[in-house]
């Protein structure tokens, strides 16, 4: 059960059908209607494996909000059930409940929570730090994004033996793909990407990319100032903008004043994203870190971003002066890095090797097959095609 279905997820979802097909079970994803900041995105997506159940959201005071999904029977026969680590998703305690009775009698499907393991992304009170680790221990086995949520769901007293780490990823394969095609002479990607780069005056060492949602936790405005005095440190450097979401007004706005380094380019997906990646020489997200990661190694732009306390969990996979560089989070400190970074060549490329290398260690397959092996585990079945060495 997922909150809606997002384009990032569906290649995860086919590769995870593939491999429990084999093991004779069917997976079927329910989904419910994305929220406003969601919706702004626009990235909602479909795959066959999927289907939208009807969902009712409820505002609460403190800017908060319960949802409920309407799964009728769909959820209570199933033979297990994944659902979000979350607190206001109301319908996720009658499968607890019925879990709790069937002990006792009768037969109700284990359910696992999937998720960060800790919040990442924004403060909590300690009432709510207490009612999320409750809620999470009385799941029957836990889903988590990355090796910090599973420790610090250990720590928290969450059996060891029944977590899953499955490495949160994208589907990067295709994307690096056509981006080393880009880089070959006479490909039609390396064509497409020469004619990007003079359609926008890109010049080499001195482009940057920005992918992903365009709302408050990216910090914009932070994002747009940075370009505006990288640009006066470094003749002909641009910062490209593939996003969409609450704040594409703004970047629309830096991109029309004359003379603006900013290049704003809407929503980019599949092959468009490898050409943007090929042209581009960093990737630059001074605000919330998350899967972008993982397409920075795909796309061998290293991540420049702060050490901003709300990073998502995938912020993990980044280390500073191997794959990524991470700065104080001032504007001054920000800005000194990433053109220090532009005017050494020979440290950039050293970077670009190591997201280069780290590209093989996240991958959506590897994804599938490490929730697979734990939806195996959970459901007493044993392990054969999604089997992995490790949780």
């Amino acid at each position: 059960m997922q909150p809606y279905l997002p384009g990032y997820r569906t290649g995860f979802y086919e590769r995870l059908q593939t491999l429990l097909e084999t093991e004779g079970i069917t997976l079927e994803v329910l989904y419910g209607t994305p929220a406003s900041v969601q919706a702004a995105r626009r990235d909602s997506a479909h795959c066959a494996c999927a289907r939208q159940v009807p969902t009712r959201q409820v505002s609460i005071p403190g800017g908060r909000s319960l949802t409920w999904r309407h799964l009728r029977n769909r959820a209570a026969s199933a033979d297990a059930v994944v659902v979000e680590q979350a607190l206001q998703n109301l319908d996720t305690y009658p499968l607890l409940l019925r879990q709790q009775i069937a002990r006792f009698a009768g037969h109700a499907p284990p359910v696992a929570f999937w998720g960060h393991g800790r919040t990442y992304t924004k403060p909590v009170t300690r009432i709510e730090s207490l009612a999320k680790d409750a809620l999470t221990r009385r799941g029957a086995w836990f889903f988590a994004y990355t090796e910090g949520g599973a420790a610090h769901l250990t720590a928290r007293g969450f059996p060891a033996d029944r977590i899953t780490v499955v490495r949160n990823s994208v589907d990067t394969t295709a994307l690096a793909e056509d981006c080393e095609r880009a880089e070959e002479a006479g490909t039609r990607e390396h064509v497409e990407a020469a004619l990007l780069r003079k359609q926008f005056d890109l010049v080499p060492g001195r482009t940057a990319l920005f992918l992903g949602g365009l709302d408050a936790p990216k910090r914009i405005p932070f994002l747009l100032e940075s370009a505006r005095q990288i640009a006066a440190e470094l003749p002909g450097f641009r910062l490209l903008v593939a996003g969409d979401g609450a704040d594409r007004l703004l970047v629309d706005d830096a991109a029309s004043q004359p003379g603006s380094p900013v290049v704003a380019l809407g929503r980019a997906t599949g092959a468009r994203t490898a050409l943007l990646g090929a042209v581009s020489d960093v990737m630059l997200m001074p605000g919330r870190v998350g899967l972008c990661a993982v397409d920075s190694f795909a796309l061998r732009t290293p991540v420049v971003t702060t050490d901003w306390p709300w990073h998502a969990p995938e912020f993990e996979y980044l280390t500073h002066g191997r794959n990524s560089l991470i700065t104080p989070d001032s504007l001054d400190a920000y800005v000194g890095a990433v053109t220090a970074l532009l005017n050494a060549p020979r440290r950039l490329h050293v970077l670009q090797a190591a997201c280069r290398k780290d590209a093989a260690a996240y991958t959506v397959e590897e994804m599938a097959r490490r929730f697979c092996d734990g939806l195996l585990q959970l459901m007493g079945t044993p392990t054969s095609a999604c089997s992995v060495h490790d949780h």
